[in-house]
C-alpha cells in the first residue's frame, strides 16, 4: 500500500495541530529532511530516561516547566519528543514519516532500549506503540488517553473521496502501518494505561482495547474525574504517583 494515503497533505491539515515556540537548549534530532527540537532533561547520569511523545494540539515547550521537573524528581531523565512542523522543528507534520522519525529520535537519545521508559499521549500514543513495536526491549511502556483503532479517529476527520481514495485503501494503509494491536503483540515488557472515564474524544473503550492487546505485566488506571484533554490538571497528584508507582515495579 503507497503510504502517500496516510501522509495525504488533507490528513495532516485535519488531524495536526502544530504550534511554534521557541525555548533554550533545544536537542536536535536530524531526520534529513527535518530537523527536530527536541528538549532533554539530564541529572541522573545512571538512571533510565522518560521519553514523551505529546499529543496533536500541544508542543514540547508546553512540558518544559513542569512534566519534566516532576519527571526528574522522581529521578529518571526526561526526553521531550517533538514532532516536524512542530514547536522549533522545521518539516510539515505527515502521519507516517513521523512513525520513521521515531527511530532516529531514540538512536539520538544515545541509550540503550533497556534503559528508555516510553510515554504517549493521545495522538503521542501511535508514536510510544511504534517506538515499542521496534525497540520491543524498552523498559516500560506507558499510554495516556490512547488510540486503540487509528482508523476511527481519522474517519471522524476525513472522509476517503476527499483524498481520492477509497474505504478500503485507507483501512489497507492503517492496517499495515497503525495496527496497535499487532505492534502491541510484538511487547512484553510492563505497560500502563491511563484514561479517563469521561473521554469524549477517545472514549474510554480505546484503553480498554489496549490494555487487552498486551501480554506482558499491565495495570490499566481509569480516572473519573476529567476528559480528554484535562486529564492531567483534574488528576493532577494521583495521575503522578500512579505513575511513581508504576515505574517502581520496573
Amino acid at each position: 500500500m503507497d503510504k502517500s494515503v496516510l501522509d495525504h497533505p488533507l490528513v495532516s491539515k485535519r488531524y495536526f495541530f502544530p504550534r511554534k515556540k521557541a525555548f533554550d537548549k533545544p536537542f536536535w534530532v536530524d531526520c534529513g529532511d527535518a530537523k527536530l527540537g527536541c528538549y532533554y532533561l539530564r541529572n541522573h547520569s545512571k538512571s533510565k530516561t522518560f521519553v514523551h511523545f505529546h499529543g496533536s494540539g500541544e508542543i514540547v515547550a508546553d512540558n518544559i516547566e513542569q512534566f519534566a521537573p516532576i519527571i526528574d524528581s522522581m529521578g529518571y531523565n526526561c526526553f521531550l519528543a517533538e514532532y516536524r512542523g512542530y514547536g522549533m522543528s522545521d518539516g510539515t507534520p505527515s502521519l507516517i514519516k513521523m512513525m520513521a522519525d521515531v527511530e532516529q529520535i531514540v538512536i539520538a537519545i544515545g541509550e540503550t532500549p533497556e534503559n528508555l521508559i516510553l510515554f504517549g499521549r493521545s495522538l503521542g500514543s501511535v508514536y510510544a506503540i511504534h517506538a515499542a513495536y521496534i525497540f520491543p526491549a524498552i523498559a516500560a511502556l506507558i499510554i495516556e488517553s490512547g488510540i486503540a483503532n487509528p482508523m476511527q479517529r481519522l474517519l471522524n476527520r476525513i472522509q476517503p473521496e476527499e483524498i481520492d481514495s477509497t474505504k478500503e485503501d485507507v483501512k489497507a494503509a492503517v492496517a499495515a502501518d497503525i495496527n496497535h494491536k499487532k505492534k502491541l503483540a510484538n511487547y512484553k515488557n510492563p505497560m500502563l494505561i491511563m484514561h479517563t472515564q469521561h473521554d469524549g474524544l477517545t472514549d474510554v473503550s480505546h484503553a480498554r482495547r489496549l490494555y487487552e492487546w498486551t501480554s506482558g505485566p499491565k495495570t490499566l488506571k481509569i480516572f473519573e474525574h476529567g476528559d480528554h484533554n484535562s486529564i492531567l490538571f483534574l488528576n493532577f497528584h494521583e495521575y503522578f504517583e500512579v505513575i511513581r508507582n508504576f515505574l517502581a515495579t520496573i
